[in-house]
Protein backbone atom coordinates (compact mmCIF):
# COMPACT_ATOMS: atom_id res chain seq x y z
CA UNK A 1 0.00 0.00 0.00
CA UNK A 2 1.58 3.48 -1.11
CA UNK A 3 2.56 5.92 2.16
CA UNK A 4 0.04 9.05 0.74
CA UNK A 5 0.94 12.48 2.16
CA UNK A 6 -1.81 14.55 2.12
CA UNK A 7 -1.69 18.47 1.55
CA UNK A 8 -4.60 20.45 2.50
CA UNK A 9 -4.51 23.12 -0.51
CA UNK A 10 -1.76 24.39 -2.24
CA UNK A 11 -0.22 27.99 -3.12
CA UNK A 12 -0.34 29.74 -6.21
CA UNK A 13 3.48 31.65 -5.28
CA UNK A 14 4.57 30.30 -2.11
CA UNK A 15 5.87 26.43 -1.40
CA UNK A 16 3.11 24.15 -2.87
CA UNK A 17 5.38 22.81 -5.63
CA UNK A 18 8.30 22.74 -2.95
CA UNK A 19 5.82 20.21 -1.10
CA UNK A 20 4.90 18.08 -3.80
CA UNK A 21 8.74 17.77 -4.54
CA UNK A 22 9.62 16.92 -1.30
CA UNK A 23 7.08 14.27 -0.40
CA UNK A 24 8.46 12.51 -3.80
CA UNK A 25 12.02 12.66 -3.16
CA UNK A 26 11.08 11.28 1.09
CA UNK A 27 8.88 7.94 -1.51
CA UNK A 28 5.67 9.48 -0.47
CA UNK A 29 2.23 10.02 -2.66
CA UNK A 30 1.24 13.23 -2.30
CA UNK A 31 -2.05 14.17 -2.17
CA UNK A 32 -3.87 17.62 -2.62
CA UNK A 33 -7.40 18.35 -1.52
CA UNK A 34 -8.52 21.82 -2.53
CA UNK A 35 -11.16 23.74 -3.16
CA UNK A 36 -10.52 24.56 -6.92
CA UNK A 37 -7.00 21.93 -8.00
CA UNK A 38 -6.74 24.06 -11.28
CA UNK A 39 -5.44 26.99 -9.53
CA UNK A 40 -2.16 25.40 -8.56
CA UNK A 41 -0.49 25.18 -11.96
CA UNK A 42 2.34 22.73 -10.79
CA UNK A 43 0.14 20.07 -9.99
CA UNK A 44 -0.82 19.33 -13.59
CA UNK A 45 2.91 19.95 -14.34
CA UNK A 46 3.82 17.42 -12.29
CA UNK A 47 1.12 15.03 -12.48
CA UNK A 48 0.43 15.36 -8.74
CA UNK A 49 -3.27 13.92 -8.13
CA UNK A 50 -5.65 16.27 -6.56
CA UNK A 51 -9.08 16.02 -5.54
CA UNK A 52 -11.48 19.30 -5.70
CA UNK A 53 -13.29 19.31 -1.94
CA UNK A 54 -14.51 22.18 0.22
CA UNK A 55 -11.65 22.62 2.43
CA UNK A 56 -13.36 25.03 4.90
CA UNK A 57 -15.66 21.98 5.50
CA UNK A 58 -14.06 19.65 8.19
CA UNK A 59 -16.31 16.99 8.09
CA UNK A 60 -15.86 16.64 4.08
CA UNK A 61 -12.38 16.48 4.36
CA UNK A 62 -12.44 13.93 7.37
CA UNK A 63 -14.37 11.90 5.63
CA UNK A 64 -12.24 11.79 2.21
CA UNK A 65 -9.29 10.95 4.29
CA UNK A 66 -11.75 8.09 5.60
CA UNK A 67 -12.08 6.83 2.04
CA UNK A 68 -8.23 7.63 0.92
CA UNK A 69 -7.41 5.47 3.82
CA UNK A 70 -9.15 2.22 2.09
CA UNK A 71 -6.35 2.55 -0.77
CA UNK A 72 -3.06 4.24 0.96
CA UNK A 73 -1.20 4.37 3.79
CA UNK A 74 -1.89 7.61 5.11
CA UNK A 75 0.99 9.00 7.07
CA UNK A 76 0.87 12.62 7.41
CA UNK A 77 -1.67 15.48 6.61
CA UNK A 78 0.00 19.17 6.74
CA UNK A 79 -0.43 22.00 4.51
CA UNK A 80 1.92 25.46 3.12
CA UNK A 81 -1.31 27.82 4.07
CA UNK A 82 -2.11 29.70 7.26
CA UNK A 83 -5.75 29.52 7.00
CA UNK A 84 -5.51 25.83 6.62
CA UNK A 85 -3.42 25.17 9.19
CA UNK A 86 -5.32 25.00 12.54
CA UNK A 87 -7.09 22.45 10.04
CA UNK A 88 -4.74 20.34 9.76
CA UNK A 89 -4.19 19.55 13.19
CA UNK A 90 -7.77 18.84 14.05
CA UNK A 91 -7.33 16.13 11.41
CA UNK A 92 -3.99 14.79 12.66
CA UNK A 93 -5.28 14.54 16.03
CA UNK A 94 -8.28 12.45 14.29
CA UNK A 95 -6.53 10.00 12.91
CA UNK A 96 -3.58 10.11 15.61
CA UNK A 97 -0.87 11.82 13.57
CA UNK A 98 1.89 14.46 14.25
CA UNK A 99 0.47 17.77 13.71
CA UNK A 100 0.40 21.24 15.41
CA UNK A 101 -2.17 22.23 17.77
CA UNK A 102 -5.26 23.45 16.71
CA UNK A 103 -6.09 25.56 19.31
CA UNK A 104 -2.73 27.49 19.41
CA UNK A 105 -2.28 27.80 15.84
CA UNK A 106 -6.35 29.01 15.65
CA UNK A 107 -4.86 31.85 18.49
CA UNK A 108 -2.39 33.13 16.65
CA UNK A 109 -3.53 33.32 13.47
CA UNK A 110 -5.94 36.19 15.23
CA UNK A 111 -3.37 38.41 15.68
CA UNK A 112 -5.25 40.27 18.26
CA UNK A 113 -5.66 37.32 20.47
CA UNK A 114 -1.59 36.79 19.85
CA UNK A 115 -1.35 40.21 20.56
CA UNK A 116 -3.27 39.91 23.81
CA UNK A 117 -0.80 36.65 24.66
CA UNK A 118 2.08 38.22 24.01
CA UNK A 119 1.43 41.02 26.26
CA UNK A 120 0.43 39.16 29.10
CA UNK A 121 3.50 37.58 28.87
CA UNK A 122 5.15 40.62 29.16
CA UNK A 123 7.07 40.09 25.52
CA UNK A 124 7.65 43.60 23.93
CA UNK A 125 5.40 44.51 21.09
CA UNK A 126 4.03 47.54 19.41
CA UNK A 127 0.89 49.86 21.45
CA UNK A 128 -2.26 48.39 19.99
CA UNK A 129 -5.71 48.40 19.72
CA UNK A 130 -8.79 46.20 18.63
CA UNK A 131 -11.80 48.24 16.01
CA UNK A 132 -14.40 47.52 13.85
CA UNK A 133 -15.56 51.05 12.52
CA UNK A 134 -14.25 54.23 11.59
CA UNK A 135 -14.64 55.79 15.25
CA UNK A 136 -13.01 53.12 16.86
CA UNK A 137 -9.92 53.50 14.33
CA UNK A 138 -9.59 57.28 14.54
CA UNK A 139 -10.22 57.15 18.38
CA UNK A 140 -7.20 54.36 18.47
CA UNK A 141 -4.66 56.15 16.28
CA UNK A 142 -4.95 58.97 18.70
CA UNK A 143 -4.34 57.32 21.64
CA UNK A 144 -1.58 55.82 20.26
CA UNK A 145 -0.24 58.74 18.22
CA UNK A 146 0.54 59.14 14.31
CA UNK A 147 2.15 57.07 12.38
CA UNK A 148 0.21 53.90 12.98
CA UNK A 149 -0.16 50.34 11.25
CA UNK A 150 -3.97 49.29 9.87
CA UNK A 151 -3.80 45.78 9.34
CA UNK A 152 -6.56 43.13 9.07
CA UNK A 153 -6.81 41.32 12.38
CA UNK A 154 -6.91 37.82 10.07
CA UNK A 155 -4.84 37.62 7.18
CA UNK A 156 -0.99 37.17 5.82
CA UNK A 157 0.75 38.29 2.86
CA UNK A 158 0.56 41.74 4.21
CA UNK A 159 -2.46 42.29 2.67
CA UNK A 160 -4.84 45.48 3.75
CA UNK A 161 -1.37 46.23 5.72
CA UNK A 162 -0.79 50.15 5.21
CA UNK A 163 0.82 52.60 7.25
CA UNK A 164 -1.19 55.80 7.47
CA UNK A 165 0.96 58.75 8.34
CA UNK A 166 -1.65 61.23 9.19
CA UNK A 167 -5.16 61.40 9.46
CA UNK A 168 -5.87 62.30 5.78
CA UNK A 169 -4.37 58.72 4.92
CA UNK A 170 -5.92 57.00 7.83
CA UNK A 171 -9.30 58.09 6.67
CA UNK A 172 -8.35 56.86 3.36
CA UNK A 173 -7.46 53.43 3.95
CA UNK A 174 -10.16 53.08 6.65
CA UNK A 175 -12.74 53.84 3.92
CA UNK A 176 -11.02 51.09 1.67
CA UNK A 177 -11.01 48.80 4.80
CA UNK A 178 -14.63 49.66 5.43
CA UNK A 179 -16.44 50.48 1.97
CA UNK A 180 -16.86 46.73 0.37
CA UNK A 181 -12.68 46.63 -1.56
CA UNK A 182 -11.20 44.51 1.05
CA UNK A 183 -12.90 41.05 1.43
CA UNK A 184 -13.63 39.64 4.78
CA UNK A 185 -13.84 36.60 5.81
CA UNK A 186 -16.74 37.48 8.81
CA UNK A 187 -17.07 40.68 10.42
CA UNK A 188 -14.48 43.78 10.01
CA UNK A 189 -11.58 43.36 12.58
CA UNK A 190 -8.97 46.26 12.23
CA UNK A 191 -5.79 45.98 14.07
CA UNK A 192 -4.60 49.94 14.81
CA UNK A 193 -0.58 49.77 16.03
CA UNK A 194 2.25 51.92 16.79
CA UNK A 195 4.82 52.04 14.20
CA UNK A 196 7.80 50.61 15.02
CA UNK A 197 10.84 51.43 13.08
CA UNK A 198 14.31 49.89 12.76
CA UNK A 199 15.93 46.80 10.66
CA UNK A 200 13.10 44.27 9.60
CA UNK A 201 14.04 40.39 10.83
CA UNK A 202 12.36 36.90 10.74
CA UNK A 203 13.31 34.45 12.69
CA UNK A 204 12.76 30.83 10.78
CA UNK A 205 12.39 28.08 13.15
CA UNK A 206 11.52 24.48 13.68
CA UNK A 207 10.08 22.75 16.92
CA UNK A 208 12.19 24.72 19.44
CA UNK A 209 15.04 25.60 17.54
CA UNK A 210 15.97 28.79 15.29
CA UNK A 211 17.56 27.38 11.78
CA UNK A 212 18.12 30.64 10.83
CA UNK A 213 17.31 34.64 11.01
CA UNK A 214 17.14 36.75 7.46
CA UNK A 215 16.22 40.36 6.99
CA UNK A 216 14.04 41.98 5.01
CA UNK A 217 14.00 45.44 2.96
CA UNK A 218 10.46 47.15 2.08
CA UNK A 219 9.82 49.54 -1.34
CA UNK A 220 8.34 52.87 -0.56
CA UNK A 221 5.59 53.36 1.74
CA UNK A 222 2.65 53.29 2.68
CA UNK A 223 2.88 49.33 1.92
CA UNK A 224 5.12 46.67 2.76
CA UNK A 225 6.10 44.98 -0.33
CA UNK A 226 9.37 43.05 -0.04
CA UNK A 227 12.23 44.16 -1.79
CA UNK A 228 14.61 42.03 -0.80
CA UNK A 229 16.03 39.18 1.82
CA UNK A 230 19.27 38.28 2.75
CA UNK A 231 20.02 35.13 5.26
CA UNK A 232 21.88 35.12 7.36
CA UNK A 233 21.18 38.78 8.53
CA UNK A 234 24.33 40.77 9.57
CA UNK A 235 23.46 40.25 13.26
CA UNK A 236 26.08 41.04 16.55
CA UNK A 237 26.75 37.66 18.48
CA UNK A 238 24.43 39.80 21.37
CA UNK A 239 21.44 40.58 18.51
CA UNK A 240 21.64 37.53 17.36
CA UNK A 241 21.23 35.98 21.25
CA UNK A 242 18.41 37.93 21.92
CA UNK A 243 16.42 37.82 18.94
CA UNK A 244 16.67 33.75 19.60
CA UNK A 245 15.70 34.01 22.94
CA UNK A 246 12.83 36.33 22.12
CA UNK A 247 11.90 34.41 19.58
CA UNK A 248 11.55 30.94 22.18
CA UNK A 249 9.57 32.87 24.51
CA UNK A 250 7.06 33.69 21.83
CA UNK A 251 6.59 30.17 21.52
CA UNK A 252 6.33 29.29 25.21
CA UNK A 253 3.90 32.30 25.45
CA UNK A 254 1.44 30.97 22.08
CA UNK A 255 1.92 27.44 22.86
CA UNK A 256 3.48 26.72 19.65
CA UNK A 257 6.74 24.67 18.93
CA UNK A 258 5.99 21.87 16.76
CA UNK A 259 6.68 22.85 13.09
CA UNK A 260 7.59 25.80 11.56
CA UNK A 261 7.30 29.30 12.75
CA UNK A 262 8.36 32.37 11.60
CA UNK A 263 8.76 35.33 13.82
CA UNK A 264 9.12 39.10 12.31
CA UNK A 265 11.20 41.52 14.40
CA UNK A 266 12.17 45.14 14.16
CA UNK A 267 15.50 45.70 16.03
CA UNK A 268 14.88 49.25 17.83
CA UNK A 269 16.48 51.31 20.51
CA UNK A 270 14.60 49.39 23.31
CA UNK A 271 16.14 46.24 21.47
CA UNK A 272 13.44 43.64 19.50
CA UNK A 273 10.24 43.97 19.48
CA UNK A 274 7.86 41.58 17.56
CA UNK A 275 5.95 42.54 14.86
CA UNK A 276 4.19 38.90 14.04
CA UNK A 277 3.99 35.43 15.01
CA UNK A 278 3.23 33.34 11.86
CA UNK A 279 2.66 29.91 12.77
CA UNK A 280 3.37 28.34 9.47
CA UNK A 281 6.63 27.89 7.02
CA UNK A 282 7.41 31.20 5.37
CA UNK A 283 6.72 30.97 1.75
CA UNK A 284 8.79 31.06 -0.81
CA UNK A 285 12.16 32.37 -1.29
CA UNK A 286 12.66 31.99 2.04
CA UNK A 287 13.18 28.10 2.06
CA UNK A 288 15.18 28.15 -0.48
CA UNK A 289 17.16 30.94 1.23
CA UNK A 290 17.85 28.84 4.20
CA UNK A 291 19.09 25.60 1.85
CA UNK A 292 21.22 27.91 -0.16
CA UNK A 293 22.66 29.12 3.07
CA UNK A 294 22.86 26.46 5.16
CA UNK A 295 21.82 23.45 3.35
CA UNK A 296 19.01 22.59 5.65
CA UNK A 297 15.90 22.04 3.51
CA UNK A 298 13.01 23.13 6.08
CA UNK A 299 10.28 22.03 3.37
CA UNK A 300 11.66 18.00 4.05
CA UNK A 301 12.04 18.54 7.86
CA UNK A 302 8.68 19.84 7.88
CA UNK A 303 7.61 16.63 6.08
CA UNK A 304 9.64 14.17 8.12
CA UNK A 305 7.92 15.99 11.26
CA UNK A 306 4.07 15.28 9.70
CA UNK A 307 5.20 11.73 9.24
CA UNK A 308 6.67 11.00 12.52
CA UNK A 309 10.69 10.47 11.17
CA UNK A 310 13.62 11.70 12.55
CA UNK A 311 14.34 15.15 11.10
CA UNK A 312 18.61 16.65 10.63
CA UNK A 313 18.44 20.50 11.40
CA UNK A 314 22.32 20.32 11.10
CA UNK A 315 23.94 23.15 8.94
CA UNK A 316 26.12 21.71 6.20
CA UNK A 317 27.91 24.75 4.65
CA UNK A 318 27.60 28.16 5.29
CA UNK A 319 27.11 31.06 2.33
CA UNK A 320 24.98 33.73 1.83
CA UNK A 321 21.95 33.72 0.52
CA UNK A 322 19.35 36.61 -0.88
CA UNK A 323 16.74 37.24 -3.02
CA UNK A 324 15.76 40.06 -4.89
CA UNK A 325 11.94 41.00 -5.67
CA UNK A 326 10.80 42.02 -9.92
CA UNK A 327 8.18 44.96 -8.45
CA UNK A 328 6.97 47.24 -10.87
CA UNK A 329 6.54 51.06 -10.18
CA UNK A 330 3.12 51.50 -12.47
CA UNK A 331 -0.09 49.36 -13.33
CA UNK A 332 -1.19 48.40 -17.17
CA UNK A 333 -0.47 46.48 -19.38
CA UNK A 334 2.36 43.90 -19.45
CA UNK A 335 3.63 44.04 -22.54
CA UNK A 336 6.44 41.70 -22.26
CA UNK A 337 9.07 40.46 -19.61
CA UNK A 338 12.38 39.54 -20.88
CA UNK A 339 15.85 38.05 -19.44
CA UNK A 340 15.15 35.75 -17.54
CA UNK A 341 16.68 32.75 -19.40
CA UNK A 342 20.09 35.00 -19.24
CA UNK A 343 19.45 35.94 -15.84
CA UNK A 344 19.65 32.57 -14.73
CA UNK A 345 22.73 31.71 -16.91
CA UNK A 346 24.70 34.04 -13.98
CA UNK A 347 27.29 31.70 -12.26
CA UNK A 348 26.14 32.15 -8.68
CA UNK A 349 22.23 32.80 -9.26
CA UNK A 350 20.47 29.72 -8.08
CA UNK A 351 16.77 30.40 -9.22
CA UNK A 352 14.96 32.84 -11.62
CA UNK A 353 11.12 33.05 -10.95
CA UNK A 354 8.57 34.69 -12.75
CA UNK A 355 4.50 34.56 -12.34
CA UNK A 356 3.40 36.23 -14.61
CA UNK A 357 3.61 36.15 -18.68
CA UNK A 358 3.46 38.98 -21.53
CA UNK A 359 0.26 40.32 -22.79
CA UNK A 360 -0.98 40.37 -18.85
CA UNK A 361 -2.93 43.34 -16.87
CA UNK A 362 -1.02 43.98 -13.75
CA UNK A 363 -2.06 46.19 -10.82
CA UNK A 364 -0.59 46.78 -7.77
CA UNK A 365 -2.74 45.79 -4.77
CA UNK A 366 0.51 46.64 -2.41
CA UNK A 367 1.39 43.33 -0.99
CA UNK A 368 2.92 40.36 -2.15
CA UNK A 369 0.73 40.65 -5.12
CA UNK A 370 2.96 42.93 -6.45
CA UNK A 371 5.97 40.80 -7.34
CA UNK A 372 6.02 39.78 -10.78
CA UNK A 373 8.93 37.40 -9.92
CA UNK A 374 12.05 37.02 -7.86
CA UNK A 375 15.77 35.85 -8.45
CA UNK A 376 17.97 33.65 -6.12
CA UNK A 377 21.34 33.77 -5.54
CA UNK A 378 24.56 33.09 -3.15
CA UNK A 379 27.87 33.00 -2.64
CA UNK A 380 30.51 32.57 0.41
CA UNK A 381 30.51 36.49 0.71
CA UNK A 382 27.39 38.58 1.14
CA UNK A 383 28.42 41.50 -0.94
CA UNK A 384 29.46 39.09 -3.98
CA UNK A 385 25.82 37.51 -3.72
CA UNK A 386 24.48 41.22 -3.76
CA UNK A 387 26.40 41.81 -6.44
CA UNK A 388 25.76 38.95 -8.65
CA UNK A 389 21.78 39.77 -8.12
CA UNK A 390 22.34 42.85 -8.88
CA UNK A 391 24.29 41.24 -12.42
CA UNK A 392 21.04 39.06 -13.17
CA UNK A 393 18.27 41.61 -12.00
CA UNK A 394 20.06 44.14 -14.71
CA UNK A 395 19.22 41.43 -17.66
CA UNK A 396 15.60 41.31 -17.03
CA UNK A 397 13.86 44.03 -18.56
CA UNK A 398 9.87 44.43 -18.97
CA UNK A 399 7.33 46.72 -20.56
CA UNK A 400 4.21 47.68 -18.96
CA UNK A 401 1.59 50.18 -20.83
CA UNK A 402 -0.66 52.24 -18.28
CA UNK A 403 -4.17 51.41 -18.44
CA UNK A 404 -5.48 54.95 -19.69
CA UNK A 405 -2.92 54.07 -22.81
CA UNK A 406 -4.29 50.61 -23.79
CA UNK A 407 -7.96 52.60 -23.40
CA UNK A 408 -7.13 55.42 -25.85
CA UNK A 409 -6.04 53.02 -27.99
CA UNK A 410 -8.80 51.06 -28.03
CA UNK A 411 -11.07 53.55 -28.42
CA UNK A 412 -9.04 54.67 -31.63
CA UNK A 413 -9.43 51.82 -33.41
CA UNK A 414 -13.50 50.93 -32.70
CA UNK A 415 -15.70 52.26 -35.06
Amino acid sequence: MAKALILIEGSTMGSGLLYVQAARRLGLHPITLAVDPAQYDYLATESAAAIQIDTSDYDALQGVCCRLQLTYGIVGITSALESAYATVGRLCDHFGLPGPNALSINQCCDKFLQREILKEALLPIPAFRLAANAMEIEGAAAEIGFPVILKPAEGSGSCGVQLCRDMDELIEHTNYMLGGTHMWRSSPRILVEEYVQGPHYTALLMGNEVVAIATADFGCPPHFVYREFTCPAPLTYDEHERITELSLSCLQALGLGWGPTAIELRWTERGPIVIEVNPRLSGTPDPQLVKLAYGIDLVTEHIKLAIGDEGDLRKKHSQSSAARFLVPETDGMLESIEGASNAAAVPGVAEVKLYVQSKTPFMRKGDYRDCLGYVLAASPCRSHTAALLQEAIDLIHWSITPFQVVDDQINKVEP
